[in-house]
């Protein structure tokens, strides 16, 4: 078992993803490859969130999806032949329909009687997706990982950083790689490094979670002088 212990479910009312009775009493028994159960699943949640009759999903959309990537492996590299393979398993099982018209790239389908009469429409020409439904990323609510911070505060994710990230996901709360970031945001030191000193320090000293006796301009001066200045650019 590796990576950060689940927190539970939240409390109060949340959003649900419908999953068909028949995925438990004739998929779930059948499976027996773990990137085609998280693709499976993935994708009903993914197909779930669209709105229309017409549903689909792109090999492009589930690529750049990054909690499905993680999921089906360890590092980038080994993400996308998993990914292939798990779509084929989940083709040749019947849980999705791959379709495609002339010059477009495939479809996929839920095998439903909605994804059924789609997938006969898109190969009959009865209809065709809008460039711009092929080109747009998966548009699911989540809240932002530490990959997602990362790229909006510090710069592009490159390998060697989301294997930094990956593993201080396993071995820090996610609260503490969020606080540190935004600590070096704060200080304007958008250097991995210097989070991952924080999160040492943390880890090492211990952290203090009495926030109503902090002193913020001491805490300030705590992460941009002593060990920390080596970090800094003057």
């Amino acid at each position: 078992m590796s990576g950060a212990r689940f927190p539970g479910f939240p409390e109060g009312r949340q959003r649900l993803t419908p999953i068909p009775e028949a995925f438990f009493r004739e998929l779930l028994p059948a499976i027996d490859d773990l990137g085609e159960l998280k693709l499976s699943l993935f994708t009903l949640h993914a197909l779930a969130q669209q709105e229309g009759t017409l549903r689909f999903l792109t090999r492009q959309q589930l690529a750049l999806d990054s909690r499905l990537m993680r999921a089906l492996a360890a590092s980038a590299e080994e993400a996308q032949p998993a990914l292939d393979d798990a779509l084929a398993r989940a083709v040749a099982r019947g849980t999705l329909i791959a379709a495609s018209a002339a010059g477009q790239p495939t479809l996929y389908f839920l095998n439903s009687e909605r994804g059924r009469a789609a997938a006969h429409g898109l190969t009959a020409g009865e209809w065709s997706p809008a460039p711009e439904d092929l080109r747009a990323p998966l548009d699911l609510p989540e809240r932002p990982n530490v990959y997602a911070l990362y790229e909006q505060n510090f710069g592009p994710l490159t390998p060697m950083i989301a294997d930094h990230l990956r593993d201080a996901e396993q071995s820090y709360p996610a609260s503490w790689i969020e606080e540190a970031m935004g600590i070096a945001v704060a200080n304007n030191v958008r250097k991995w490094s210097y989070v991952q000193a924080i999160l040492n320090d943390w880890q090492t000293k211990g952290r203090n979670e009495r926030e109503d006796l902090r002193d913020a301009e001491a805490d300030r001066r705590r992460y941009v002088e002593g060990d920390y200045a080596d970090f800094i650019d003057h």
